[in-house]
């Protein structure tokens, strides 16, 4: 099979039970559907072998997280293209042709992502992907349906391909030649702004990323850790530091960082002293603190990823400040912007 659908698992058995099915009906014929497992312990990869026989599974010998888990399991997968899927999205009938078609139609194209809906608001975006990601200055992801926690109705009003900046890792079909080239997800990471990381690199390297909205699928979302989590703030801040710092450009990156700690800083008081969150407050001065412990780490990933750049205006980068214009400009949508 020239695709390849992966889906990583971690003790979401449920999840599995529920989804899964409409991943080999709508998919039979197409692709290898693969359930890659780390190390969980709630019977799911006995679920699978008794229900669905036919399934290849891989079985990783801990919890490597989202990030160091797909990189071990796509290393054992010989495929054009891999379709990272999470285990709580229901796909539809005829959602793979059109990723497939468009990214054989453009060679330039190293990843793409169909447009994700709401699994419970079946007419909304949902969280985690809509139809299309991009970040502002300062490193805050949105989406063409997603500004910060606004998620819009469908409409038809996202359903042109778009160029984008990145494609969700809820369901993203990439090349595996770009992956590997790209050096994959960023081990270090665990999970969360990994799919971000690893599209902006490719983005640098010259290629391209695209939303196909004829393709949908619907996502539960927050299917790993639940939206407020002191965890889940602890990873995103974190991640999303070392991110900025490896990918943004020389002359950009000082400024950007001195606007992310004030920033980082504002959000965590306000965690605390309007939220009364102590929990999300100690979240982020943790991933401030472990940011600056171990960015030595990265020094020369930051060298390699600027010395191979060869693209200067990457497309999805905006260049304002997501939170004057949601706050003070009340711009909630992403046509606004």
């Amino acid at each position: 099979m020239r695709v390849a659908i992966v889906i990583l698992n971690w003790n979401g058995k449920g999840m599995l039970q529920s989804y899964l099915s409409s991943v080999i009906t709508y998919s039979s014929g197409c692709a290898e559907v693969v359930v890659a497992d780390n190390a969980s312990s709630d019977n799911s990869m006995e679920y699978i072998r008794t229900t669905y026989p036919g399934v290849r599974t891989i079985m990783l010998d801990k919890n490597y997280g989202f990030a160091d888990g797909y990189n071990r399991a796509l290393r054992q997968i010989d495929s054009e293209y891999y379709l990272l899927i999470n285990s709580d999205v229901e796909v539809t009938p005829g959602w793979l042709e059109p990723l497939v078609s468009f990214m054989d139609a453009h060679t330039d194209c190293a990843a793409c992502q169909p447009k994700i809906l709401s699994m419970f608001n079946r007419h909304s975006f949902e969280y985690a992907g809509a139809a299309g990601g991009f970040i502002d200055k300062y490193g805050y992801p949105f989406c063409r349906g997603r500004i910060f926690d606004k998620v819009e109705e469908d409409k038809g009003q996202y359903d042109d391909v778009a160029e984008i900046l990145w494609a969700t890792g809820a369901c993203m079909l990439v090349r595996s030649s770009d992956f590997w080239a790209a050096g994959g997800f960023d081990p270090r990471f665990f999970a969360h702004n990994e799919e971000i990381d690893l599209c902006w690199r490719m983005r640098i390297m010259g290629r391209k990323i695209y939303c196909v909205p004829s393709s949908a699928v619907y996502h539960v979302g927050g299917g790993t850790l639940p939206k407020s989590n002191p965890m889940k703030t602890y990873l995103n801040f974190r991640n999303n530091l070392t991110m900025l710092y490896k990918n943004t450009e020389a002359s950009e990156l000082r400024k950007v960082m001195v606007m992310r700690f004030l920033l980082d800083y504002i959000a965590a008081f306000k965690m605390l002293a309007v939220d009364h969150n102590i929990g999300e407050f100690k979240a982020v001065v943790k991933a401030r603190r472990d940011f600056r412990k171990w960015l030595s780490e990265f020094k020369s990933d930051r060298q390699k990823i600027q010395n191979d750049r060869c693209v200067k205006n990457i497309a999805g980068l905006y260049g304002k400040s997501l939170l004057w214009q949601f706050y003070f400009k009340g711009r909630c949508k992403y046509n606004d912007l």
